[in-house]
């Protein structure tokens, strides 16, 4: 098994933080973003994507969804599981995070690949030039608000986002609302609930 990954970057960073939570280790080969690593031919070999991370099993079968990469390792790691403890927490952990997925982080990635001149011909990754539309970075922003607004009714006082115990779909938003600092974005004022969930959060994973 095989991880190439780059640990800063957004999606990386989803997985980093549930290895490091579940205490997994697995050989790693760091592919630099920044140099446009993942769009070189060796990479491209390994994943024809050219999305990170990308997991390589012992099978030799490439996995290249984060939520998929999870799922999988938590499979053959079930110690302190973060994809739910029954069926149905585990319904709740997908189902929440792919609305995280959809409103938080394809929200970011419309503020950020149509406004950076280093997304230019790259507005959606992969390997598809695709130009940029900068009116989506308005849209992006509102995505992104109204759906954390939604996000801090919906929690309550829940402790975190399935019940009474941290999941993937915390580490989810977690990396999605601090990463929105990139396009400085943050919680929306008057979301206490969602303050006091992100600091309990960062608690549960020091």
């Amino acid at each position: 098994m095989h991880l190439y990954t780059y640990d800063s970057a957004p999606n990386p960073r989803r997985l980093g933080l549930f290895l490091a939570y579940k205490g997994i280790e697995l050989p790693t080969t760091q592919i630099d973003m920044r140099e446009n690593k993942h769009r070189d031919a060796e990479f491209l070999a390994i994943n024809p994507l050219g999305t990170l991370p990308a997991l390589v099993t012992d099978e030799g079968v490439l996995l290249t969804e984060v939520v998929a990469i999870c799922d999988y390792l938590e499979s053959l790691n079930p110690q302190k599981p973060l994809m739910g403890r029954t069926a149905l927490e585990r319904a709740l952990v997908i189902s929440w995070d792919h609305r995280i997925f959809v409103s938080i982080f394809e929200a970011f990635a419309e503020m950020l690949r149509n406004r950076s001149p280093a997304f230019e011909n790259r507005a959606l990754p992969g390997p598809l030039d695709v130009e940029q539309i900068p009116e989506l970075e308005t849209r992006g922003r509102k995505r992104f608000r109204g759906s954390l607004e939604l996000f801090d009714a919906e929690l309550g006082d829940k402790p975190f986002l399935c019940g009474d115990v941290i999941t993937f779909a915390d580490l989810d938003l977690l990396v999605g609302v601090e990463t929105a600092r990139w396009v400085k974005e943050s919680i929306p004022e008057g979301c206490g609930n969602l303050e006091a969930w992100l600091e309990r959060s960062r608690a549960a994973l020091a």
